[in-house]
């Protein structure tokens, strides 16, 4: 009997453990429940922390979470407002904010996200063919700083947007919280992550950019030349003034210099006989030395200069 009582009582308290636990549950800080009973929602979301009570077996909880939940679209192929197709990769924010609804209305997060997905990307589309890529690409009408004349045509092609990227961002968000809003769910933020040509377009505006860097390129590159010419040009002008200026002054040197010697030459000249004798036979000495070597047979006449010097000095 006492083993009969011990089993009965051991029976009974692990059933009243297993009623325990199935009807106690604890709630986080970050979570919400909804309570269901035979598949339908009964009773308000529990959104207080803490340790709450459920009728066993009966009644199940579902706990969704109430912190802020990441939506990452896929990057799709748009067409925009001025038919060039691009890529627009696109990112969002969401969190449950009607729990009840939205375990109504998508169940749990894996339907939320399949939701939003056609949501997002459609508000997208329809966006991006409602615009300009200008507009995509910039927020403001901000010109850019011309740093160089090569660049103006480029800048003179900057058009005006009417809208921006953070203005069309804030469109998508308004136009899709709409509609997210009946799911029970607040969207806190959309972004886009990239923006991009498609492969044979990116392709084209590469080629384009080479071509056009190349067109600089040989620009800068005759400019160079040009200045390089100008610059030999007038180093040959300033190395001929220089080589004709020093020949000038070189010329005067020599010119001052043989007038100077020739002055000597004619005041010794004119000095007396016996000088103007000596200097005719040193310049006749200095015309046989530049005429004359050691191989040569000299004929002396006895009408010549050097004769009559040769023979007075016998005589002396």
């Amino acid at each position: 009997m006492k083993n009969k009582s011990f089993l009965f009582i051991s029976l009974g308290a692990l059933l009243g453990l297993i009623i325990v636990f199935s009807t106690a549950f604890v709630v986080d800080e970050t979570q919400q429940v909804i309570l269901t009973q035979f598949g339908q929602p009964v009773g308000e979301p529990i959104t207080e922390p803490g340790i709450h009570f459920k009728l066993p077996l009966v009644q199940e909880a579902h706990f969704f979470d109430k912190r802020f939940l990441e939506w990452d679209g896929d990057a799709n192929q748009v067409p925009t407002k001025d038919k060039r197709f691009i890529y627009v990769d696109t990112y969002a924010r969401w969190r449950i904010s009607d729990p009840l609804l939205f375990f109504q209305r998508v169940r749990d997060e894996r339907g939320a996200q399949g939701r939003l997905d056609d949501i997002l990307d459609g508000e997208t589309r329809n966006a991006v063919a409602s615009h300009l890529l200008e507009e995509l690409i910039r927020s403001t009408n901000r010109r850019p700083v011309i740093v160089d004349s090569i660049y103006q045509d480029e800048i003179s092609e900057f058009r005006h947007i009417s809208a921006g990227r953070e203005e069309i961002s804030h469109l998508i968000l308004r136009k899709a919280s709409v509609r997210t809003r009946e799911l029970g769910i607040e969207l806190l933020d959309l972004r886009f992550k990239r923006i991009n040509y498609i492969e044979e377009v990116r392709r084209k505006i590469y080629e384009q950019m080479i071509t056009e860097r190349k067109r600089i390129a040989d620009r800068f590159r005759s400019e160079g030349q040009g200045e390089a010419a100008e610059i030999l040009g007038a180093k040959e002008r300033e190395l001929k003034r220089i080589q004709s200026e020093a020949y000038r002054k070189a010329q005067e040197i020599i010119g001052k210099a043989d007038a100077k010697a020739t002055a000597i030459y004619a005041s010794a000249y004119n000095r007396n006989a016996e000088a103007r004798d000596f200097y005719r036979f040193l310049k006749t000495l200095e015309t046989y030395e530049n005429t004359i070597n050691e191989k040569d047979l000299l004929i002396l006449s006895t009408d010549g200069e050097y004769y009559k010097y040769l023979k007075n000095s016998k005589g002396r």
